[in-house]
């Protein structure tokens, strides 16, 4: 009987039918993905491959990317095979309630990490483990445990002045030529000592020397920039390979980069660490009297300096490029400012405005509110997984099934400064009377309130709400009424005013040059 086995020349080799086997795998695997989401619109290819997203990221310009996808396609519409985004301050609210069954996804939160398998309150997925530890630093952000919190800020508004008047501005009504300082350079060491004050007991000294010391703001760039690269690339899953993670990732023994900011950070809380807790109440000594030991105090800390300073330095700069970008809106805000001062509403310098008397000018909160909404600081897209089994939402009056594991962010560029329908036809233009409405009249009264609830949300809602929230608008409120009491402001290029790019959410800005004159 003739055997019935394939010719030699027809048997394929163990290994190509394993990798055929596994390239079956992965194509029924999208398929699947593609299949799922496929109620959802979006570029053709987001729908199989993750490259449109990859390019986007990594090219600087995800924020904008994802407001136009959510402005062509929809309020949820998918960036990639499992991946939507929405535009619907509704539906962001509703995913990030207090006891939202959503977590935190860790493919956008962990590439954030400082060190692989250690966790911070921003990088943590876990709901529980989130909530534990964000109990425990609760008070040390809103500075009920840091009575010295706005006296310490003063200090450092007085530096910024000083230094601005000292050695940049040309004194009024002369003709001296101006000397150009770049402003975004000088609002992060202003940010930067403030939150090492606050937060370490002791400012890193940036003003005074009128010297990034640490070397922070070249280390930061380079360190976001690598983590955006490899974020974008989904390849941030390298780190946590035994030896080859530690090989790769900073240390604290690093002459330069952002090892270098981490040992900083490091001495800088054990000579902390040494002090009595009671000799000073700070963010430190708060984090400490509330449970937080080790590890979990150290990258709790150094997340406060790198957020905390980032983030705040990018709504100051946003603010002063808008207001010397909108002369009518520039000097609307410093005539009210002068107004302030002769009617007694603020101290005459040098005092430092409180930061209850600058909740009292609603113009400044206006213009600061506007320029965040316009350009908000910070576009994370802060990936959420839908829950197992889904979740059914009612979105622009239709009811939406979200299935289980599926990720979902949110486009801040779109909701905020795209959002016509809540904040007009020219919700893109820069225009602070939009937030004085006539609430007498029909509806208006609720559209104030919710808009104020979607402006709030670009920091964060409910149970990932912004910790250092406060801290950040009694600077902001602080150094814009200052530096618009003290100078005025040019830029020395109009045409090409900074250099920004996105990375992981947050803005590298440089390059900001600005002509100064001292004020009467």
């Amino acid at each position: 009987m003739a055997s019935e086995a394939a010719p030699p020349g027809l048997r394929l080799p163990v290994y190509l039918l394993v990798l055929l086997a596994f390239g079956v795998y992965l194509v029924a695997g999208r398929l699947r993905e593609y299949w799922r989401l496929r109620q959802f619109k979006g570029p053709f290819s987001t729908g199989i491959s993750w490259i449109a997203h990859s390019r986007a990221v990594v090219g600087g310009s995800a924020h904008r990317w994802y407001g136009d996808i959510t402005e062509k396609y929809g309020v949820i519409a998918r960036i990639a095979p499992n991946h939507l985004i929405t535009s619907s301050p509704e539906l962001w609210a509703h995913i990030n309630a207090v006891r939202s069954p959503y977590k935190r996804g860790e493919w956008y939160y962990h590439p954030a990490r400082f060190e692989p398998g250690k966790d911070n309150v921003f990088t943590e997925c876990d709901n529980e483990k989130h909530d534990a530890r964000r109990k425990k630093m609760v008070a040390g952000y809103s500075g009920k445990e840091n009575p010295g919190l706005e006296q310490d800020i003063d200090t450092h508004v007085e530096e910024l002045v000083h230094l601005v008047r000292s050695k940049y501005a040309t004194p009024a009504a002369s003709d001296h030529t101006a000397t150009p300082m770049n402003l975004a350079t000088k609002i992060q060491y202003f940010t930067l000592d403030v939150i090492s004050h606050v937060g370490l007991g002791k400012a890193f000294g940036d003003l005074k020397a009128d010297e990034d010391i640490n070397d922070y703001l070249v280390a930061c760039e380079e360190g976001l920039s690598i983590a955006n690269f490899c974020w974008g690339l989904g390849i941030s899953w390298i780190r946590d390979v035994p030896v080859l993670g530690k090989l790769i990732s900073p240390s604290e023994h690093d002459a330069r980069g952002f090892g270098k900011m981490m040992g900083t950070a490091r001495k800088s809380i054990s000579e902390r660490m040494a002090k009595d807790i009671s000799e000073r109440s700070d963010m430190l000594s708060s984090f400490i009297r509330h449970g937080l030991t080790g590890d979990d105090l150290f990258h709790e800390t150094f997340e406060q300096v790198l957020a905390g300073s980032d983030t705040t330095a990018a709504s100051i700069r946003i603010i002063m490029l808008y207001l010397m970008s909108h002369r009518r809106i520039y000097n609307k805000l410093q005539a009210g400012i002068d107004e302030a001062v002769k009617a007694g509403l603020a101290p005459a310098a040098p005092g430092i405005i409180s930061d209850a008397e600058a909740q009292r000018l609603p113009y400044l909160a206006a213009v600061v509110r506007e320029a965040m909404r316009v350009h908000p600081p910070v576009v994370n897209i802060f990936s959420r997984i839908v829950p197992k089994g889904g979740d059914t939402v009612t979105v622009d009056g239709k009811e939406v099934f979200l299935p289980g594991d599926t990720m979902i962010g949110y486009s801040a560029w779109s909701m905020h400064r795209h959002n016509k329908g809540l904040y007009g036809e020219d919700a893109h233009v820069f225009r602070p009377e939009r937030w004085f409405i006539d609430e007498t009249l029909p509806g208006e009264k609720d559209r104030l309130a919710r808009m104020y609830k979607t402006n709030d949300m670009i920091f964060g809602y409910g149970r990932w709400v912004c910790l250092g929230r406060v801290v950040a608008l009694i600077e902001i409120h602080k150094v814009i009424f200052e530096l618009f009491r003290n100078f005025d402001w040019s830029l020395t290029n109009p045409h090409e005013p900074w250099t920004i790019s996105n990375a992981s959410g947050l803005f590298n800005i440089g390059n900001m040059w600005v002509e100064v004159t001292e004020r009467h």
